[in-house]
């Protein structure tokens, strides 16, 4: 029972949820960047939360199905197909032996998150299945996809011909309105910047030279208060560091374990599916955030994943 790759997309990883635990090792976190997009994808195509998927970046692969199959697609808004007949995302899909998903470029956001019923079988690499890249491990050879990879499945569903159910989930992450430029929500930092409010007194733009390690930002340039030489210190997914140019980096999934940048803020995690989705060219806006704010917000995603479970559950029940 495997997937066939017959085009790999832009950059096609294998993504769980990360290594924990091993930072002091040097070792990066890695895992799906989009938590929420992966978990709901999971979630939707039976899956235990963390089991591994496949994170497509801008465009995605063309896939080869040779046993049946139920798959979730969430994330970015893209262009999909099985052998020909488009297929929406936020909902299971039961694919027949022999079909072709063909995942082409998204159309909003940036990553989009592909499940499959049963989970890839991956062996894990220090504890997880995730592709990191900068070390060149896990996932399929610690490398994005290619054309003619095989991905072996877990196990395979009793599906004699395409099957889209008419109802779907509401892939909100929160309950912010839409419109208007992204907002990413941020922990005071240990270092400051002169002014003290001076990074949320403007509107950011990603640079083009953005990857997984961190989310690169492009304004006026910012000031820290204390630009004395510093050693380097443990840094996190999420943490916002101010390199010499002025121009912010928020570091994501992939960053390094230490740095020596001043460390002016940090992302709070609920909203890391924000960051994830944000494309070269685009813009965000920051905001302060005390800790019982973040607790609360993250809090309040888990309670919404959690209802979204039990409505799944309870239509399975109907079913059967």
């Amino acid at each position: 029972m495997r997937i066939e790759v017959l085009a790999p997309g832009f950059a096609t990883l294998l993504q769980d949820g990360g290594r924990s635990g091993l930072r002091r090792h040097g070792i990066a976190t890695a895992g799906a960047l989009d938590p929420w997009s992966f978990a709901l994808a999971n979630l939707l195509a039976g899956n235990p939360p963390g089991a591994p998927v496949l994170e497509l970046t801008l465009s995605g692969p063309t896939l080869r199905f040779h046993a049946a199959a139920r798959v979730a697609l969430c994330g970015a808004g893209l262009d999909a197909d099985v052998d020909g007949t488009p297929v929406p995302a936020s909902r299971p899909l039961d694919l027949p032996a022999g079909s072709v998903l063909r995942l082409g470029r998204c159309l909003d956001g940036a990553r989009a998150y592909l499940a499959v019923h049963g989970g890839l079988a991956v062996a894990p690499v220090l504890g997880s299945a995730s592709t990191d890249l900068r070390a060149g491990f896990g996932g399929c050879e610690g490398r994005p996809l290619r054309r003619g990879d095989r991905l072996p499945l877990d196990s395979s569903v009793a599906v004699d011909a395409l099957h889209v159910p008419a109802w779907w989930i509401d892939p909100a992450f929160d309950d912010r309105p839409p419109g208007g430029d992204p907002l990413v929500r941020l922990l005071p930092g240990s270092d400051a910047t002169t002014p003290t409010d001076a990074l949320f007194a403007q509107t950011w733009q990603v640079a083009p030279d953005s990857n997984r390690q961190g989310l690169r930002l492009q304004g006026n340039a910012l000031e820290a208060a204390d630009r004395g030489e510093r050693v380097s210190e443990p840094v996190v997914p999420g943490t916002v560091q101010l390199p010499p140019d002025g121009q912010p980096i928020v570091l994501l999934a992939d960053a390094q374990t230490h740095g020596g940048y001043p460390r002016i803020g940090h992302a709070i995690r609920a909203d890391w599916p924000v960051l994830a989705q944000l494309r070269p060219g685009e813009r965000l806006r920051f905001a302060p955030c005390t800790q019982a704010e973040a607790h609360r917000a993250l809090c309040g995603q888990r309670q919404r994943l959690h209802r979204i479970a039990l409505a799944l559950d309870a239509k399975n029940d109907r079913r059967a």
